[in-house]
């Protein structure tokens, strides 16, 4: 029995392990979730107002930017104001704690960057931040 084991066999292996390539597939998909949040960010070009006090980055779960030109986007999407009050509404009931970025154009109004603050508190969103570009 024991001479069994011990058997020298000439023969090739033709088994493929496919156990590391799943672990590198893995790896790189943890890898791409992790970076697509700011590639999404920092596909829309904004000029972030600056301040010397800016916090670190937050994690996000909505993205909200809003442009120079007025346009409004919600995770890399266009939308207008009744569509981020409605998937805003439908995220906060999917999820208690969510959490809103605001990024906004330094040419912006005012008053925009305000009613947007507005829809996203209004339809259940507690917490939430002004992005911002720290002074060097």
């Amino acid at each position: 029995m024991a001479a069994d084991i011990f058997q020298e066999d000439d023969e090739v292996i033709a088994q493929i392990n496919v156990v590391p390539f799943v672990d590198i597939v893995l790896v790189l998909l943890i890898a791409f979730m992790l970076t697509s949040s700011a590639i999404v960010r920092a596909s829309i070009a904004v000029e972030l107002p600056t301040a010397a006090s800016g916090g670190a980055a937050v994690a996000s779960t909505l993205n909200v930017v809003l442009d120079a030109e007025g346009n409004l986007f919600l995770d890399g999407a266009k939308v207008t104001p009744e569509q981020l009050a409605g998937h805003v509404a439908r995220a906060t009931w999917k999820e208690k704690d969510l959490q809103a970025v605001i990024s906004a154009d330094k040419g912006v109004d005012y008053g925009s960057v305000v009613r947007v603050l507005d829809v996203i508190k209004s339809n259940g969103v507690k917490t939430f931040a002004l992005n911002i570009q720290r002074e060097m």
